[in-house]
């Protein structure tokens, strides 16, 4: 009887170790704090990233109505151009 005390409270003591050890390595307090503390900078953040996504759009567009102005400008075909339409008249 005493032997299984023994060997039981031997078993719980290095269970123990082993989960001291790993809480020590794998803090779940101090990962849930950085995760808290990521979210909240990222929430903080969100204006900024929005006011940069919406200027790439911007500058995207203006490059391709520069790249339409061009196409339409050296186009034979198309019927509005100033040339062809004082030609036509």
């Amino acid at each position: 009887m005493q032997q299984t005390v023994q060997l039981n409270l031997k078993r719980m003591k290095n269970f123990i170790g082993f989960a001291r050890s790993y809480l020590i390595r794998n803090n779940p307090i101090k990962a849930f704090v950085d995760g808290t503390v990521a979210t909240v900078k990222d929430m903080l953040s969100i204006n900024k990233k929005r006011k940069l996504a919406k200027y790439r759009l911007n500058y995207q567009m203006y490059k391709l109505n520069q790249m339409e102005k061009l196409i339409a400008a050296n186009n034979e075909h198309v019927f509005l151009r100033g040339n062809k339409f004082n030609e036509m008249r």
